[in-house]
Parts: C-alpha cells; structure tokens; sequence
C-alpha cells in the first residue's frame, strides 16, 4: 500500500513525501495585499511538507475578501511573494500557490468595488471588514465582457505567479466562492451560456483552467473542488450531476492535479471523481472544523484516503498548529492543537509562527 511518507511526482516536481500544507487564509499580508516577511517565516518552517500550497491570494481588486488578503496582480506582490518562495526554497519545499476570487463573498469596505457574482444574489451572512462585521452587499451580475476580462486576470496571476519563484499555481473552484458559485444553481441564476443546465454552469471555471493553462503550461496547473460543502452560503443543488461532468472537462488536459476538500472514502462521490480523473488526485480528509485536531494528527485519515485511491493527502489545521507535522506524524510524536480559532485571522506571530517543534520540547 502506498504510505505517506513515500516519495512522489507532480509532474517534473519531486515531492520528498505525500502530505500537502493545505491552502489556509491567515489575514497576514499588508493592507496592500504585499506578503510580509511574516509570511515567509511563517511557510518556511514548514517546508517539510511534500508540497506547501500557499494561501488564496487574490488575482484582481475586485476580487478581494478580507482584509489583509494576499493578492498577486501587480510588481509589489509579486516581489512579496518572492520574498515568500525564496525562503521556502532556502529550507527545501516547494510551493505553489491558490488563486482565489472572492466573487459575491467581499464587501466595499474591503475592495472599494461593488463585489461580482454570476448572479445578484447576497451572500446570505455578515462579511469581515477592518471596522468589524458588515451586512453583505447585493453583487453585480457580472457582464460577458467581465467575464471574459476576469478569466484573463487570472492567466495574468498565473505569470505572476511564476515570476514570483513559485512551482505552480492552483485554481480555486471551491467553498463558495466565485467559480464555486457559477456552479451552484443557488448562486448561478443566469440564462445565458455561463447558467442553467450543468455543461453551462461548468464553462466559467472551464475557461479559467484553460486560460492559466495555456499562460503557464498545464503542468503547472492545479483545481480545487468541493462537492456538497455549503460554505459561505453556498447551495449546489444537483452536486452529483456537477463534479463527474466537472472532471469529465478537465480531464485529458494535463493538469497536475485535481484537490478534493472534505474528501470522505465512504462517498460514491469520492470513488466518481477518482474514477473521471486519470491524473494525480489531492484528497483533503474530514478531520471536524471547530473540533480537537485528532491524537495522530490526520494520519489514519489521511492513510485511509490513500487506500481508496488519493494520491496525495492535504492536511491544513494540523499544519498550522506543527510546523514539523510530517516528522511528527512519521515518528508517532504527540501534536500540538490549534490555539483559539481567532488567532488564524488577528495578525502578529501569536498563534502563527510560535508553535513549538518537537526540538523545543526536547531542549526544555
């Protein structure tokens, strides 16, 4: 059986082990959306993961959620970023990094811009600004032409995305946010080619794929997905109709992979997908958000995913609370658990940087 701890390939990518750091918002960049030399502390220490998928950044203005988001659309960014990938190298990982629109899921406040969506419909909660939470905003129906101006940014991310020193990017398809909610028929009210039955609702986030794609080779190129997750208000309706059509559309392209959120090996769902996707298949296992990380840290999870068939196996709370997860988990060592959630989004090193390694505990 394939172990967690065996060498792998992501295309010309060595990866040294199976476990993924999982992308996770952590509201540390500036207020320009430049990473900080925070940040690169913060992903260097944990370099011994297989592959690291940096946090959402967001490839245009409107795209923004919250503050303190990182973004990757102009020469500052990328020169953060760079900073970032420089000392993930210097420790020996590897990185790529997640694209994210927020779509309907931002807020003036935050973007100076009436946030975009497939269809007028509000995000049905409050949205995190600088001044504390805000009812959300009716969105905009996005305009063909924006569509098409918004695929485009998110090739020009992709270079950006390069040019910064990472190994890939991956494409955010899931947890509700814009090109999740061109699949969900809550969220997707259109009539035209981008809404209705599934091959149209499908078609936004297609096009996108192609377009980094082609921007960057698809080698380089990741999809996360997330069938049936209902975050941030998100309502599919027809999930199982959406995702083998979904990796249907992707498949034979080349990509270097496909990252299922929540994946749970007692799904048909799980078994379609692998099924549909002939490539390297991410598996990120259901480990209860909000609850005490699991004594093993997600290994019988994260080994029980491999054995339905994942190749590799993307952990993120248990990398936020160990920066030396993989050794960690290699050698049975006890975890430490996530500190108060709040601590993932308020800034600083607490909560961030200043988990214990185990060499810690050994000095002391």
């Amino acid at each position: 059986m394939t172990d967690l701890f065996e060498a792998a390939h992501l295309g010309d990518l060595h990866l040294p082990n199976r476990l993924v750091m999982a992308p996770m918002t952590r509201n540390r960049a500036g207020a320009d959306g430049v990473p900080t030399e925070l940040m690169a502390a913060y992903y260097a220490q944990r370099a011994s993961a297989g592959l690291i998928i940096a946090e959402a950044a967001t490839p245009n203005a409107v795209g923004l959620t919250y503050p303190h988001i990182p973004a990757i659309y102009d020469a500052a960014h990328i020169a953060g970023w760079r900073r970032v990938t420089g000392a993930v190298r210097a420790a020996g990982g590897r990185m790529f990094l997640q694209l994210q629109h927020g779509g309907r899921v931002g807020h003036p406040d935050n973007s100076g811009h009436t946030p975009l969506a497939p269809s007028p419909v509000p995000l049905p909660d409050t949205v995190h600004t600088a001044a504390g939470p805000r009812p959300a905003v009716e969105p905009r129906e996005m305009t063909l032409r924006e569509i098409r101006s918004t695929v485009a940014d998110f090739a020009t991310a992709a270079r950006n995305a390069i040019t910064a020193g990472f190994a890939g990017v991956e494409v955010h398809g899931a947890n509700g946010y814009l090109l999740h909610q061109f699949l969900g028929q809550g969220t997707n009210r259109r009539t035209d080619a981008y809404g209705g039955p599934v091959a149209h609702r499908i078609r936004f986030l297609v096009e996108v794929v192609e377009a980094v794609a082609a921007a960057i080779g698809p080698q380089r190129v990741g999809v996360r997905i997330s069938p049936g997750v209902t975050a941030n208000g998100m309502d599919e309706g027809d999930t199982s109709a959406i995702y083998p059509a979904l990796v249907h559309a992707l498949a034979g392209r080349g990509l270097a992979y496909v990252h299922v959120v929540f994946a749970d090996p007692d799904q048909p769902l799980f078994h379609e997908v692998r099924r549909a996707w002939g490539g390297t298949l991410i598996a990120n296992p259901v480990l209860g958000w909000g609850q005490p990380l699991p004594a093993d840290g997600g290994r019988a999870a994260g080994e029980r995913l491999l054995a339905a068939g994942a190749d590799l196996i993307s952990l993120g709370r248990p990398f936020l609370a160990n920066p030396d997860l993989v050794e960690r988990l290699r050698t049975g060592a006890p975890v430490n658990q996530v500190r108060e959630a709040y601590l993932m989004y308020v800034g600083g090193e607490t909560g961030y940087t200043d988990y214990p390694m185990l060499a810690d505990a050994l000095v002391h």
